[in-house]
């Protein structure tokens, strides 16, 4: 008895490598003018324009000289151009109510990046435990977790700080030491746990959406290595989770960096942030609000240098967390 095989040979494309570039820029530009308009270019042009417009005349007004800014506006620069450094010098020297702007950007460095840090370390093993660890009730804890985003956050701002005046007391044993803003003038505490609770609904969302779309046969593998819920954690997780990580921390840093409300309550008075000399640095009638436009340039070269930096992580961890719920 006689089997035949037939052998089916792989055909050919009869094209040349440059007809078939030829029809890959053909096709993409085909896909190009399908999912493009002339009508939506215009209209982001145009708004992107007038968006632009106050940024720029604010940018060239903390240029222009003190009698400048009073007397005329920022367009005559073109016809009558006038520029100083001046107006940064005295920014980051003048003061809102009890510190310079310069103290309050060191500020603003010293809440703002321990917060990032504890937010993603704190979320970070949420999430995890959330998608690769079972313990009962895990599904309705995560809801509850994500649940807590559509909580405004002014609600919670009078009970964190009668928990940070008195201490949290249970069964009359005191199991978190009361935070007396006055008694701690120098601590960042209040500001960094205000923060962070603050962040975590958020963050233990995105990062576990990230987190639980990892191959489960690479944690399996893993665990029959013998690889305890630590090891995988880090030498795993985190590496693989970094665009994730990344995207948040963009985000938190200048939420925080940005922030006025949250400061102002929990912070002590030596320990407020660039924002809050900011609101102040204008003058009582507004007749220094060239040194606000320079403040204000000053106030956002950071969290340009973190976006920047981290642009690249920024859209793949943040549509990548954000796809699967």
């Amino acid at each position: 008895m006689s089997i035949s095989v037939e052998v089916i040979e792989p055909r050919l494309d009869p094209r040349s490598a440059r007809q078939v570039a030829r029809d890959t820029r053909k096709h993409e530009k085909m896909a190009q003018k399908r999912l493009t308009s002339k009508g939506a270019t215009i209209a982001a042009i145009i708004i992107a324009f007038f968006w632009t417009l106050p940024t720029f005349g604010l940018l060239v007004t903390s240029f222009r000289p003190p009698a400048a800014t009073q007397t005329s506006g920022w367009w005559t620069v073109f016809t009558n151009p006038d520029f100083t450094l001046g107006n940064y010098a005295a920014a980051l020297t003048a003061g809102g109510t009890t510190l310079t702007l310069g103290e309050s950007f060191l500020n603003s460095l010293a809440i703002t990046i321990p917060v990032v840090f504890f937010s993603l370390a704190v979320a970070s093993l949420l999430a995890y435990a959330f998608a690769w660890i079972d313990f009962k009730g895990k599904s309705i804890a995560f809801v509850a977790v994500f649940a807590l985003q559509i909580v405004p956050l002014q609600m919670a701002l009078v009970p964190l700080l009668s928990l940070f005046s008195r201490g949290l007391t249970i069964n009359d044993v005191t199991i978190f030491p009361g935070l007396d803003l006055r008694e701690v003038d120098h601590s960042f505490a209040t500001v960094w746990i205000a923060h962070v609770i603050f962040s975590l609904p958020l963050a233990v969302f995105l990062l576990h959406n990230f987190i639980s779309e990892i191959p489960s046969e690479v944690i399996e593998a893993a665990r029959v290595d013998g690889a305890g819920h630590g090891q995988i954690f880090f030498r795993m997780i985190l590496p693989l989770a970094a665009p994730a990580l990344a995207s948040f921390a963009v985000l938190e840093f200048i939420w925080v960096w940005n922030d006025l409300l949250v400061a102002t309550i929990f912070a002590p008075s030596s320990s407020l942030p660039m924002t809050q000399s900011l609101a102040s640095l204008s003058g009582t009638w507004g007749n220094q609000w060239f040194l606000q436009s320079a403040g204000t340039f000053l106030s956002i070269i950071v969290p340009l240098i973190v976006f920047f930096a981290l642009q690249r992580f920024f859209v793949r961890g943040l549509l990548a967390g954000a796809t699967k719920g």
